[in-house]
C-alpha cells in the first residue's frame, strides 16, 4: 500500500470496444474526482490489447467524450498496444521463476472456474503447438487485500482459482499481466473502477507480489445495471453517451455515486466538476456490487 505522503496517482483505462456509456462515465468520474480531491494526478490509459474486439474510431470517440465532460487527463496517454516489449520482459522474469506453465487446453477442457483441466503442468515437454501461458498459484497461497468500498477480500489457491492466463493461446498478452505491468510503470497507487473487476484483483495482487511491485489502494464501485440486472456494456446494448448532454450526464453519474447535488445554476461541465471535486465524499458511495439504473431515473 502507498505511504500516505506519496502523491496520489490514479487512472481510467477504457477498452476501445465502443463509445463510452453511462457506466463508463461513472467509473471515469469517480476515479477523476477521487484523484482531484486529493490533489493527485489522473491518467488515461487505453487498454487496446485485443484487436479483434476493438471498434474502429472508438479510441477517438472515448477521448472526445472525456473532453466534453471536462474530464481532462494529466500526462500522455499510454496505449497498451505499444507495450509488447515491456510485457515480454516481465513474462521472461516470471518464466525464470518457474511460476508460468504452457497450457494447450481447449476451452471445453477448462474447469468451471477457468482453471487448466488437462494436467498441463505435468506434461510441459509434450506441449509443442500453440499454447497459453498460465500463472500457477502455489498450494497454500493466500492473497488478501482490503477494498475501500467492498471490504476485506481473500483468495486462497484452489478456492476457486488455481491458475490464470497471462498470455493467450493466440499470442496476445492478457489483461491480468498488462494491467499489473502498466500500473507499476506509471506509478499508479490508487485504482477506482467497477465491481465487475473485483474478482480479478487478487490475481493482480498475486502478480504484484511475485514481481516486487507495490499494491495500489483499490476501490471497486457498484456497477450500473439494466432492468434485467445486466451491467451496462456494449454487449447489453447500453446507449452511448450523448456528448451534447454532458452536464446532465454528470449529474446522473453524481446521483448514482450518492454525491451532493450540484446547484441548478451550474450549467457547464467544468463548473459541475469543480463543485463535485470540492464536495467529493467517497464514503457516501453505496458499498454494493450493483445498482439498478432505475434508481437514478434511467430506463
Amino acid at each position: 500500500m502507498p505511504d500516505s505522503s506519496t502523491p496520489y496517482r490514479g487512472r481510467f483505462a477504457p477498452s476501445p470496444t465502443g463509445p463510452l456509456h453511462l457506466g463508463s462515465l461513472i467509473a471515469a468520474l469517480a476515479s477523476c474526482l477521487d484523484a482531484r480531491a486529493q490533489q493527485g494526478s489522473w491518467l488515461v490509459r487505453i487498454d487496446d490489447l485485443d484487436p479483434p474486439r476493438e471498434e474502429s474510431g472508438a479510441t477517438a470517440s472515448i477521448l472526445q467524450s472525456l473532453r466534453c465532460h471536462a474530464l481532462h487527463w494529466d500526462e500522455d496517454i499510454l496505449y497498451q498496444s505499444h507495450r509488447s516489449l515491456a510485457y515480454q520482459k516481465v513474462l521472461d522474469t516470471l518464466q525464470a521463476t518457474g511460476l508460468l506453465f504452457a497450457c494447450d487446453c481447449p476451452r471445453v477442457k477448462l474447469d468451471a472456474n477457468g482453471n487448466c483441466g488437462g494436467g498441463c503442468r505435468r506434461r510441459q515437454t509434450g506441449i509443442t503447438g500453440p499454447a497459453a501461458l498460465r500463472a500457477h498459484l502455489s498450494e497454500g497461497s493466500v492473497i488478501r487485500f482490503t477494498d475501500q468500498l467492498q471490504g476485506q477480500q481473500t483468495l486462497a489457491s484452489g478456492q476457486p482459482i488455481n491458475d490464470f492466463v497471462v498470455r493467450r493461446r493466440d499470442g496476445l498478452n492478457a489483461y491480468q499481466l498488462a494491467v499489473v505491468v502498466d500500473d507499476a510503470a506509471q506509478g499508479i497507487n490508487h485504482v477506482v473502477r467497477g465491481s465487475d473487476l473485483l474478482d480479478t484483483t487478487a490475481k493482480q495482487v498475486f502478480l504484484q507480489q511475485q514481481l516486487g511491485y507495490p499494491t495500489p489502494v483499490y476501490c471497486h464501485l457498484p456497477v450500473i445495471t439494466n432492468s434485467l440486472g445486466q451491467k451496462f456494456s456494449k454487449q447489453t446494448h447500453a446507449p452511448p453517451l450523448n456528448d451534447d448532454a454532458a452536464a446532465g450526464n454528470l449529474r446522473l453519474a453524481l446521483s448514482f455515486l450518492n454525491q451532493p447535488e450540484p446547484p441548478p445554476g451550474l450549467l457547464q461541465p467544468a463548473d459541475i466538476l469543480t463543485f463535485a471535486t470540492t464536495h467529493w465524499q467517497r464514503n457516501e458511495i453505496p458499498a454494493r456490487a450493483a445498482i439498478d439504473a432505475a434508481a437514478i431515473g434511467v430506463t
